[in-house]
């Protein structure tokens, strides 16, 4: 791969996760550059991670393989027409991380034709341990899929979706899903503390709790099923615990959660694209 192959438009939170992750895999940093317009996140790049940053979109384009769209959704088209003669041009692979943005929005604003893979992330690729799906439209090659998949990997894992509209699916489960751990961990924290135990102590054992659980699951050849029986013990705390949640019918519960940030995610997709962009919506 040539010099400066992978360029970001927007250094926000995301962004800086993914350069610091690909830095920390060992990517040189004469293949990375990021346009940003503001100075002291410019001087962040710069100074602390050795990655040259520009105050210009359009100083990306040259010699730029992976384009990687990094700024807010609502930003992303404004972002994308003023570059429409040098994408149509250089042509790189576009890879969105723009929440919500449809393919062929991204498409339609980049002047059409375009090699695009739109990518849901989560916020605990904040700190390496995010989930992203990914889906390629038709245009994709299968080396840039390997390309779009490795620059995500630098902030957790992937998985590939057939179908764009599955991408809804995946932002109710792990786009949305942190926010849903945090409840439950809010909760039993502060259960914990309503029955006696200290703020602070009740806070650690939620969050290792919370980290056991989940590597325990991980590294067990058993599903989630299996494992959850084999800590219920009959007629045990455990037990007891889990008929009060399932009396409150907390599968369904989650189930139309899911539901319900899935049915928003379309919806803000649709808000998001040309014909009804700038309409107002609900948060």
């Amino acid at each position: 791969m040539s010099d400066n192959t992978s360029g970001f438009i927007g250094g926000g939170n995301m962004a800086r996760s993914m350069i610091g992750g690909l830095v920390n895999m060992g990517r040189a940093k004469n293949t990375i550059k990021v346009s940003e317009p503001d100075p002291h996140k410019r001087e962040y790049f710069e100074q602390t991670l050795g990655i040259e940053a520009v105050a210009e979109n359009h100083r990306l384009l040259p010699g730029c393989e992976i384009l990687i769209l990094a700024v807010k959704p609502q930003a992303l088209k404004q972002a994308l027409q003023p570059l429409q003669p040098l994408l149509l041009q250089h042509r790189p692979l576009l890879l969105s991380i723009a929440a919500g943005v449809r393919e062929s929005d991204i498409d339609k604003w980049s002047g059409g034709g375009h090699a695009i893979v739109r990518a849901m992330p989560n916020t605990p690729a904040l700190v390496g341990s995010g989930a992203t799906g990914l889906y390629a439209n038709p245009k994709v090659t299968a080396e840039q899929r390997d390309q779009a998949e490795s620059l995500m990997r630098a902030v957790g894992v992937t998985v590939w979706l057939e179908q764009e509209s599955l991408l809804d699916h995946v932002t109710a489960l792990s786009g949305s899903g942190p926010a849903y751990f945090m409840l439950f961990m809010e909760a039993l924290e502060q259960a914990g503390v309503e029955h006696g135990l200290d703020r602070d102590i009740a806070h650690l054992l939620v969050m290792e709790t919370c980290l056991g659980a989940a590597k325990l699951a991980m590294e067990s050849e058993e599903d989630l099923p299996e494992l959850r029986r084999r800590v219920t013990s009959p007629g045990g705390t455990t037990e007891k615990a889990l008929q009060v949640m399932e009396n409150a019918n907390i599968k369904r519960i989650i189930n139309d959660a899911f539901k319900a940030a899935a049915r928003r995610a379309d919806e803000l997709g649709r808000q998001f694209g040309e014909n009804n962009l700038g309409e107002n919506s609900s948060g």
